[in-house]
């Protein structure tokens, strides 16, 4: 498989191996900081995830009915739960990154990138605005920290295949060249790699960055041949540099190959998806 909401819609353009481009950009949750972090800025996840976004059910979880809606108002939306070992509705839910659970939406061959914070009933059922530019094959992936039986908390990414019958596209973000990204040092396949992006305005210039969910950054990215996901956060602040903005993420990549990142940057109160192609080579 070569690999799905709403915060840019990103119709790509060709790219070489170090930069794009191409953004999605928009005022992002009123174009202010999330309050009640749950990480200092720059920090990561408290814990490693199970599973990579390519399975529905890891260790007793499930990503379970998943369907599209149609809205009086004419938007989509997507609707789904997650089951735990009892078959039964995921209700209890420690917040990561400021969520209760992070959504993400990717087309078969990565020119569609959501991502989404969805909302939950009491029942446990998941509902998130959903539009999209094309029928197809798509991805939906959810990450999340479920509460269990002991108290503690289960860090999981669940993933299931969503085809989209013809119908009317959904809408499509205009070109954005104010910021882009570009790789300064490539991870190499294991535990101990690490990811340096630069960040740059229209004129190649450094970039203040603000934090969007408690993070300097957010990178989601997909293998190209697997669909496998992996989700990084840069370790400190960005450090001001010649060649623009640059952080530093842990990256624990498992598998070599081709991947297409999203790198989420907010500049100027403005959210910013830009993505970016990288290669990860197998370590020595």
């Amino acid at each position: 498989m070569k690999p799905a909401a709403r915060h840019a819609l990103l119709p790509v353009l060709p790219l070489v191996v170090a930069v794009a481009l191409l953004a999605g950009c928009s005022a992002g949750d009123g174009g202010q900081v999330e309050a009640g972090h749950t990480h200092a800025p720059g920090q990561g996840h408290t814990s490693l995830a199970v599973g990579d976004g390519t399975r529905v059910s890891e260790v007793g979880y499930s990503l379970a009915d998943l369907q599209v809606r149609e809205r009086p108002d004419g938007i989509g939306e997507l609707r789904f739960r997650i089951d735990g070992h009892d078959g039964e509705p995921v209700t209890d839910y420690v917040e990561e990154l400021t969520k209760e659970l992070h959504l993400y939406v990717v087309n078969d061959d990565l020119t569609v990138f959501r991502h989404l914070h969805p909302t939950r009933d009491e029942d446990g059922t998941w509902t998130a605005p959903f539009d999209v530019p094309d029928a197809g094959g798509y991805r939906v992936v959810t990450e999340f920290v479920a509460v269990d039986e002991g108290g503690n908390g289960d860090h999981v990414v669940l993933g299931r295949p969503l085809a989209l019958p013809p119908g009317d596209p959904g809408d499509t973000a205009a070109e954005d060249r104010a910021v882009s990204v570009a790789v300064s040092e490539a991870p190499t396949a294991g535990p101990d790699g690490e990811l340096r992006l630069v960040v740059r305005d229209a004129e190649g210039r450094p970039v203040e960055l603000g934090t969007y969910l408690g993070a300097y950054s957010h990178v989601t990215g997909f293998h190209r041949e697997t669909g496998a996901m992996v989700h990084l956060h840069p370790l400190a602040a960005p450090e001001a540099t010649e060649a623009g903005s640059e952080l530093t993420f842990h990256a624990e990549i498992d598998d070599p190959g081709d991947y297409r990142l999203f790198a989420q940057v907010r500049v100027d109160g403005f959210l910013h998806t830009v993505p970016v192609e990288l290669t990860v080579e197998r370590s020595a």
